[in-house]
């Protein structure tokens, strides 16, 4: 990492990194100390590992190996246990399996897994007359007369890691575009293969980002390229058949702040460009049948106001816009305006203090607005007469979310929903009536035993912590019926808290492992998050920041005062930013847990958001403040961020880091340099640090890859809360 404004070399105090002992002496591996100076704001701050930060030298690599290796040593008698639970998830899992397929035009799409494959194959059929629905197969198997589309398997071959970016069908089916990542840094590789002949076309883009759009007449894709410090800023048009030396800027952000998107709206009529920071947005609109036009500008930006835009032709040949947004509504409104004057807003539905309004899919005769309310997500429809529906669920907690809904034109809406005991579950509701027609829902199979899951044997319950400051904080809380209250059980809690995304109530197979094993599960709905509205986002951010992580030590003293277990039995879980929760209730309450999770871990927040060379930093300055031109700023982030306030006279719990060396979003020194200074410093652990030397920020990619993973992270819980 570069050095930072005032800031100083200073000479080693010590040798070239020390040689690693044994894996089997189970002790950690001794980093050289390079102190490195550091001054902001009249403060001086001396960092020994900054270091760590090149990974391309052979001593960065050299010490996360052996990094892993006193992982595996410490964590050896974990091995058996760990097979035991990988079996158990594979076991549970329906290995081939078939997705609902989703009508678009003349064809059904859909996704299948093969038992032993990594990744999913990607999968049409032709509509037929007498398709009275999606067409399934009961073995999971393919359909009669599919045509395969992608078979990521094949496109891996022998990477250790892969993944697919883009993924578009061009508007007469005949073309798709896609895009491919084998290293996990997010830059990917797009392509174009011709559906009638199969053939792959020569013309190849290199280093685009997720997005792309077909334009009306399928002759030119919108793509996303990034800048030096991999934020998407670019659009350009590519047009089929041609080199990509070719391609034309349509649309390039200067302001470091803002990211860059493209898609195409649900009427198909339009190309859309939406240009965002955490707290404004503005969109761009071109007629998708002349790509080559100029795009419009629908509201030009206003700090603050952020927005989203949908379009919709209705039967009676009204063309508008649908525009979300909070111009004068914290919660969000939706507002409507004629496609020929879209400055001219006016409310279709109201703000409510008690509503957050999320997103809103257009059809033909029908709208289907996704919203939150009293900590659950909704759905609410209305009609082309302008008749509201609430469409409603059974259970107490849950989560329902808009699925693929492509056929402008459909009078049913396909939805997922799922609870922390019911899996995930596919729906069509009939828009006019609210009826819900079960498609399919994701199987459980019997464990190794034989055992198979019975919802009716667990129980969810939503609990209310108190922070100190009075706010009641949800708890979303399942176990196996009969758990005792009595303190004797293990609990693992789960946390994020930020950037308005809400770690919402859903089913996991691999957490049955741990329900069966005695274990209560809970998550900790932190301000910081989007669950309770935006109030709730914003008074858990900036100079607030604070607040997320005290709620997440009183869900832990909550649930303890509660009975449902002991601080030596709670394990607490994060990851990303809720890594950064987990290192700052770490530093703040360290005797509240028996033992800590953190993935991909934001836990050396001062020196990232300082560096603006660094992905992400500039435009996370609107989430977490800018420290490097503000004094309070920096004050306030110096207090909380894990790495600068590791206490060398506290006595941690053991701790769990899972890192990955490609990662862009949260680089791989973070967790490093904090496990290395726990590991120097600090009392109790033991400190564990295992780093994917080829993945990226969600880790491993394969589906098996991923299960082995898991069940590192679930045997180790286990483990450190003696279940």
């Amino acid at each position: 990492m570069s050095d930072q404004p005032g800031s100083a070399q200073v000479q080693h105090v010590s040798p070239a990194a020390e040689a690693v002992p044994p894996a089997a002496e189970a002790v950690p591996p001794t980093a050289k100390r390079v102190p490195v100076e550091r001054a902001h704001h009249g403060d001086m701050v001396v960092d020994d590992y900054t270091w760590l930060a090149d990974k391309d030298n052979p001593e960065t690599i050299a010490f996360l190996e052996a990094q892993n290796a006193y992982m595996q040593a410490v964590t050896a008698d974990q091995d058996q246990l760990r097979e035991t639970i990988f079996g158990e998830i594979r076991a549970r899992t329906k290995e081939t399996d078939l997705s609902v397929p989703v009508r678009d035009g003349g064809w059904w799409y859909y996704g299948r897994t093969i038992e032993g494959k990594q990744y999913p194959v990607r999968c049409r059929r032709r509509v037929r007359p007498d398709d009275a629905g999606p067409p399934m197969t009961q073995d999971g198997g393919p359909l009669d007369g599919e045509e395969v589309l992608l078979d990521c398997n094949e496109l891996a071959g022998d990477s250790p890691f892969f993944d697919l970016g883009a993924f578009e069908i061009s508007p007469d089916g005949q073309s798709l575009a896609y895009s491919t990542d084998t290293s996990g840094d997010e830059r990917f590789t797009m392509r174009f293969k011709d559906l009638r002949t199969g053939q792959v076309a020569p013309d190849e883009i290199p280093d685009t980002y997720y997005d792309c759009a077909w334009s009306a007449d399928c002759t030119a894709l919108l793509y996303i390229t990034v800048d030096d410090a991999w934020r998407p800023y670019r659009v350009w048009r590519h047009t089929v058949g041609t080199p990509s030396s070719d391609d034309v800027i349509v649309f390039e952000e200067p302001d470091a702040k803002f990211n860059v998107n493209v898609g195409l709206s649900r009427s198909k009529r339009y190309l859309m460009i939406s240009s965002a920071s955490s707290l404004t947005s503005e969109f761009w609109l071109l007629d998708a049948a002349n790509p080559t036009g100029e795009f419009r500008v629908v509201k030009p930006r206003r700090t603050g106001v952020e927005y989203s835009v949908e379009h919709q032709v209705r039967p009676d040949g009204t063309d508008r816009l649908l525009i979300l947004h909070n111009d004068g509504a914290l919660n969000f409104e939706l507002a409507q305006a004629p496609a020929s004057d879209p400055d001219r807003w006016t409310p279709l539905i109201a703000h409510r203090d008690d509503t957050r309004l999320l997103g809103v899919d257009a059809f033909a005769d029908h709208l289907v607005v996704y919203l939150r309310r009293d900590g659950l997500t909704g759905l609410h429809a209305i009609g082309a007469a302008g008749e509201h529906r609430d469409i409603g669920f059974p259970e107490p907690i849950y989560t329902v979310s808009p699925g693929a809904n492509p056929e402008y034109d459909s009078t049913s809406y396909r939805l997922h929903y799922t609870s922390m005991v019911t899996p995930d579950t596919v729906f069509d509701c009939d828009v006019a009536t609210g009826t819900l027609t079960q498609l399919k829902q994701t199987p459980v199979l019997p464990a190794p035993d034989g055992t198979p899951y019975d919802p009716a044997d667990y129980e969810q319950h939503r609990l209310w912590a108190q922070a100190d400051d009075g706010t009641k904080i949800p708890i979303s809380l399942v176990c196996r019926k009969g758990t005792p209250r009595d303190g004797s059980a293990p609990f693992l809690l789960y946390g994020y808290g930020s950037y308005e995304i809400s770690s919402d109530p859903s089913f996991a197979i691999p957490r049955i492992s741990l329900l069966d094993r005695g274990f209560a599960f809970g998550i900790a709905h932190v301000r910081g998050g989007g669950e309770m509205g935006r109030a709730w986002y914003d008074d858990g951010k900036m100079l607030r920041k604070i607040n997320t992580f005290a709620d997440f030590v009183a869900c832990a003293q909550h649930v303890v005062k509660e009975g449902w277990t002991t601080p030596q039995r709670l394990i607490a879980r994060g990851a990303s930013a809720g890594g950064l929760l987990m290192g700052a209730v770490a530093n703040m309450a360290p005797d509240a847990f028996g033992g800590i999770v953190a993935q991909v871990p934001f836990v050396d927040a001062v020196t990232t958001m300082l560096d603006p060379t660094l992905p992400l930093t500039v435009p996370e300055w609107e989430e977490w403040g800018d420290p490097l031109h503000d004094a309070d700023v920096y004050r306030y982030m110096k207090s909380y961020s894990p790495y600068e306030n590791v206490d060398p006279g506290a006595t941690y719990p053991p701790i769990l880091v899972l890192t990955s060396l490609n990662d862009t979003r949260v680089l791989y020194h973070e967790p490093a340099k904090w496990i290395t200074r726990l590991q120097a410093t600090a009392g109790g652990g033991p400190f564990l640090l295992k780093t994917e030397m080829v993945a990226g920020h969600g880790g491993r990619s394969g589906r098996y890859d991923a299960w082995r993973e898991q069940a590192l992270v679930l045997a180790w819980i286990v483990t450190t809360a003696g279940a």
